[in-house]
């Protein structure tokens, strides 16, 4: 059981670090010191976007509309760090004590 507390803690963290370099990439893109123009940047952003559109569609479903201002990203940060949490509190269950 000891390994699979350490795979959802992997993948937990990799999902955290994914969704955090999607919310950082479109800041330099929204000010405009990354262009999608340049292939490599416009790999990057597509590739995540493409990762992470399953998660913010579903988050989506269930938010308001805002105009200009998606919300998706802050709720699946959320909702990664209320996952690693439980499972850090549960960390018992899983190491048998």
């Amino acid at each position: 059981m000891a390994t699979l507390y350490d795979a959802m803690s992997i993948v937990l963290t990799v999902v955290w670090y994914v969704i955090l370099a999607h919310i950082i990439m479109s800041w330099l893109i929204g000010f405009q010191v990354l262009n999608l123009r340049q292939p490599i940047v416009s790999q990057i952003w597509y590739g995540l976007q493409n990762l992470l559109e399953p998660i913010y569609g579903r988050i989506r479903r269930f938010l308001p509309a805002t105009a200009g201002l998606d919300l998706a990203p802050l709720v699946a940060i959320i909702a990664v760090i209320i996952l690693q949490r439980a499972l850090i509190h549960n960390v018992g269950f899983f190491y048998g004590y």
